[in-house]
């Protein structure tokens, strides 16, 4: 088999071919390994190569149904026993932290068949939606090297658009799943609270917030991933209700006819580029087409209060990681990006009262979401609200980060929370990604599905841009069959990049 056929199967294809014996396991992985040593000089998306573990392991006994098929793993949480576990991060890369053991996620697809031969890159601690680690460097966009592949999962993303495998590890805290999909012109689900495991040593990350899944090409591989992954742990802090059927089954089916309300504005009342408003009303259009009830329509809540909140149990979790990581390496503050550092100190500087008026908050925003979809099956909006951001466009300024570091010098995080600024720092980076945090604080699944390439924004003609579908809790499946309606209609999966 040649690379080029290769990139015409998706995952569960490729394990179509090993059962019925028309190649190996280890064919495959030499064809994965050979397109990664080609295209990664240039994109940067595989940071820890596995080849020789992943090479024992394709030689062996497998089973599951993508037995056989070659994968990538995102670099954050989703623990290879054995192998490095930096997190993006410079002390954890510079004391050379390995996993102990498999994550259940990972003991999950490897149960599958799958065959994990490498580490995506990602921004430390997975802290946002571009993926440019000091410790790394930056991942690019196979479409345009010059861009981002979004974040945190940009190195995944990567590899997947590039044609290295057809699947990787993913998760998605805040858009991490969906902004570098729709970065790369990949399908990206983000499964609804507690779909998917954490486990071992903990159950779940942000109270929930962030959730594990992977990014793909095609539904159907999605489909089967959850299939695979889904379902409770050891510890597990509340049990999910199950799936009413498989979610392979959900993607083969179509939906009936649906009612979707859609919108084009943010609601941080930040711009939209007219490139993200054509990928939504192209979208519009479609389902128009496909017979589909759309009309304008948003949920009533407070966006700008909802993205402070999310900040804020943010902060606390990066101050408790970096805790965490001092203590494991011995390392000081050298051993973090100034970002991460000053997110920390913030995150101590939060009474805790104030982090729990916040995450009571979150039952409002629960209670918007779900009485917007009592009268709607999905909210449909650009998943981002600009073109994919060129390399650094995206990095602290020289200005703030000297005020960073005078403040953090002298302790004064508490006085900078007060000035304001932080709430000002946060809208420039959240008008990038205003509508991907709903549905990580409201619980729900969310996808973002590759139905607009750019053709008329300077700069960033031919990128990818995604249309994000928000539904209600335990609509996985229901999101899937239209998913695939929407592939079927406008295929994307032959739309490759290099």
């Amino acid at each position: 088999m040649k690379f080029e056929e290769y990139r015409q199967f998706d995952a569960i294809g490729l394990a179509d071919l090993v059962a019925r014996g028309e190649v190996t396991a280890a064919e495959l992985l030499e064809l994965a390994i050979a397109r990664a040593d080609a295209v990664n000089p240039q994109l940067n998306g595989l940071i820890i190569p596995l080849y020789d573990m992943a090479r024992k392991q394709a030689t062996g006994p497998l089973s599951g149904p993508l037995a056989g098929v070659p994968m990538l793993v995102k670099d954050l949480f989703q623990e290879i026993g054995g192998a490095p576990n930096y997190q993006g991060n410079k002390a954890r890369k510079a004391s050379d932290v390995h996993a102990q053991r498999d994550s259940t996620l990972v003991a999950r697809w490897k149960q599958g068949g799958l065959v994990p031969f490498g580490r995506t890159n990602t921004p430390e601690f997975g802290a946002k939606g571009i993926t440019e680690p000091d410790s790394f460097g930056p991942a690019r966009n196979p479409w345009n090297q010059d861009h981002t592949p979004g974040g945190s999962s940009g190195g995944s993303a990567a590899m997947v658009a590039a044609g290295v495998v057809p699947v990787a590890g993913a998760n998605d805290g805040g858009g991490s799943i969906r902004i570098p999909a729709a970065c790369c012109g990949l399908f990206g689900l983000k499964p609804g609270r507690g779909r998917t495991p954490w486990g071992p040593e903990f159950t779940e990350a942000m109270h929930g917030i962030a959730v594990n899944h992977v990014l793909t090409r095609s539904v159907r591989d999605s489909a089967l991933l959850l299939d695979i992954a889904q379902g409770d742990e050891r510890g597990s802090l509340f049990q999910i209700a199950p799936p009413t059927q498989a979610y392979a089954l959900s993607a083969a089916s179509r939906p009936g006819k649906l009612r979707i309300g859609f919108s084009t504005r943010s609601p941080l009342g930040t711009d939209v580029d007219p490139e993200a408003i054509r990928a939504v009303e192209k979208t519009v259009a479609l389902l128009r087409d496909l017979g589909h009830e759309v009309e304008e329509a948003e949920p009533q809540m407070d966006a700008k209060q909802m993205c402070m909140d999310w900040l804020s149990v943010w902060f606390g979790q990066c101050a408790a990681e970096v805790d965490e990581v001092k203590a494991i390496t011995g390392c000081g503050d050298e051993g973090f990006e100034l970002d991460t550092l000053a997110i920390a100190a913030f995150g101590r500087a939060t009474p805790a009262h104030e982090y729990v008026k916040c995450q009571t908050r979150w039952q409002q925003y629960m209670i918007a979401m779900d009485t917007f979809l009592e009268q709607y099956d999905f909210w449909l909006t650009p998943t981002l609200a600009m073109p994919p951001a060129g390399i650094g466009a995206m990095a602290t300024p020289p200005w703030q980060q000297t005020a960073l570091k005078m403040l953090l010098k002298v302790g004064g995080e508490k006085l900078l929370m007060k000035t304001g600024m932080i709430e000002q720092m946060a809208m420039e980076n959240f008008k990038y990604m205003p509508f991907t945090q709903f549905a990580n604080v409201t619980g729900v699944p969310a996808m973002s599905v590759p139905l607009h390439w750019c053709d008329s924004s300077p700069g960033s003609t031919g990128l990818p841009l995604g249309s994000q579908f928000v539904g209600g809790h335990g609509d996985e499946g229901k999101l899937l069959a239209l998913a695939a309606q929407l592939e079927e209609a406008a295929p994307w999966f032959d739309k490759v990049p290099m």
